[in-house]
């Protein structure tokens, strides 16, 4: 069955973390993933057959965290013209499919979904594993994957003379809701 990803049901995020001298006095910012679109294959009577597609705007991407107006605006900046280079690299694509899938039950499924990330004008291979819920017209994916950002061409932020700065592992989380499309 064809399925089409609702960003307004979905929640994603990336976590970085802190180190450095001045980590103990920084914090681990959650970013938010707001827009993104994307479309999904999946069989329950032959999961790892599935794809899925997803594409991401580079500029969406919001500090979520309760900080100070201005700290969050330098985060926002500093990650969309330095890190991502949204005006270059508009869009972040994930392109996937299914390689190995276990059924938990009728509506239930671990599948570990090998693709390609296409992020900042680099390609790369990445592995999410992710648990499926099944549920006739609704297709719900959770899970958590990491990714080093050196891969994409990226060196991780620093400021501070170097004191403080963002390891290269970053982490993503998801919970994904897809409708069913005839």
């Amino acid at each position: 069955m064809h399925y089409v990803l609702d960003k307004n049901a979905s929640r994603f995020t990336v976590r970085a973390f802190a180190v450095g001298m001045l980590s103990a006095f920084g914090h681990n910012p959650v970013i938010a993933i707001r827009d993104f679109s994307g479309e999904a294959d999946f069989n329950p009577d032959a999961p790892d057959t599935s794809c899925l597609q997803i594409h991401i705007r580079a500029d969406s991407l919001e500090v979520t965290d309760d900080i100070k107006a201005k700290d969050r605006q330098e985060m926002e900046s500093t990650m969309k013209q330095q890190v991502l280079a949204s005006e270059r690299y508009p869009e972040i694509v994930f392109e996937g499919s299914g390689t190995s899938a276990n059924r938990i039950s009728d509506a239930l499924f671990r599948l570990n979904l090998n693709g390609t990330l296409f992020l900042r004008g680099k390609a790369g291979r990445i592995s999410i594993p992710a648990q499926i819920a099944f549920m006739g017209g609704r297709l719900r994916a959770s899970g958590e994957f990491s990714l080093l950002q050196s891969e994409y061409g990226i060196q991780p932020v620093s400021v501070a003379g170097g004191a403080l700065k963002l390891k290269d592992e970053i982490k993503f989380a998801f919970d994904i809701v897809a409708q069913a499309r005839e």
